[in-house]
Formats: structure tokens, C-alpha cells, sequence
């Protein structure tokens, strides 16, 4: 079985782990070379070599210690065959390519800095406003929030490029792309 990327990346954030595969990458072949070339104590390098092993990172062959190196593209192909193409966040491919920078997941990872790409992610977010319906800021409020943790700075950059508009902390959506 082909460990997950996330699996791979987690077997190596150990630094104990990273050392002891490193030390096998360039060629330490045996526990006491590993422990020469690491400066581990000989418990943390087997310790380390098990669990590299269960992990599919090492294997021994001929009584010598490899590194499974293909590993990593091995599991970075499978992975990449077992997603399905996802649905483009936008006909347009320039504006589609933005939106996919900077959401993931459905969240917002971070508010663009460049204002042509803030208005692109602004107008995509407008969509989950109806229009011609009234918003109390509370329910606004939790709107954005699933988007973003900052909802106060979205709610701020909505108003002010006009895709939201407020009056007595009621909020509607002003601006936008609607579907007919």
C-alpha cells in the first residue's frame, strides 16, 4: 500500500526520523552507522528505523539499510489520480486561477493584498448574499466568518467596494454578478 502524502510528511516531522532517513539516504547502511553518522543514541535510531520501516520509508535488503525514496513520487501519483478534477470556481480561467490561490476547502486562506485579485475573491464571496434580501450584521456576520476568521475585515472590504451596502446595521447585497 502507498502511504498519503500527509503520511510521508508526517514520518519525517519527527527530526529523530529525519535524521536517521537522512543518514540511509547518504548512505549509512547498518543501525551503528546510522548512529555514527545521525549523533543519535543507538534506542532513538532504532526506534526511528522501526517506525521509518512501518512507514514504508525503509526497508533492508542484503542486510543493508535502504532508503524507499520513490516513495514520495509514488505517493504524490496515487494521490493526485485518486482526486477528481474539481469544478472550476469560475468560467474564466484567470479569475478561476485566483480564486483557487487564495480558497481552499471552501475557506478564505488569506485576504489578497493586490486589490484587482481582492476584488475577484470579493465578488465570489458577494454570491453567498442574496440579492434583494436584508441581512441583519449578526447573520452577516456568521455568513463571513465561514469564509474567513478576519469576518470584520471582509465585511469592511464588502461595504466599501460596493458588493454589500448598510444602513442601521442591516446589510444587502449592491454589487455582483447575479444568476438568472
Amino acid at each position: 500500500m502507498i502511504p498519503p502524502p500527509a503520511a510521508l510528511c508526517g514520518l519525517l516531522a519527527e527530526p529523530d526520523r529525519l535524521r536517521v532517513f537522512a543518514a540511509v539516504v547518504l548512505g549509512a547502511s547498518t543501525p551503528t552507522a546510522v548512529t555514527a553518522a545521525s549523533g543519535l543514541p543507538a534506542r532513538s535510531v532504532e526506534g526511528a528505523i522501526r517506525r521509518l520501516q512501518q512507514g514504508g520509508l525503509l526497508d533492508v535488503e542484503d542486510g543493508a539499510l535502504v532508503a524507499l525514496v520513490e516513495a514520495f513520487k509514488d505517493s504524490v501519483r496515487s494521490s493526485a489520480q485518486a482526486e477528481a478534477p474539481a469544478e472550476p470556481l469560475d468560467p474564466d480561467r484567470q479569475r478561476d486561477q485566483v480564486l483557487r490561490t487564495f480558497i481552499v476547502d471552501g475557506r478564505l486562506t488569506q485576504i489578497p493584498a493586490a486589490r484587482g485579485k481582492r476584488l475577484v475573491v470579493l465578488e465570489h464571496i458577494s454570491s453567498a448574499f442574496e440579492p434583494g434580501v436584508r441581512y441583519p450584521e449578526r447573520e452577516v456576520n456568521a455568513i463571513l466568518r465561514a469564509w474567513h476568521d478576519d469576518h470584520a475585515a471582509l465585511r469592511r472590504y464588502l461595504v466599501d467596494t460596493g458588493f454589500l451596502t448598510r444602513a442601521d446595521n442591516v446589510y444587502w447585497r449592491s454589487g455582483g454578478p447575479v444568476d438568472v
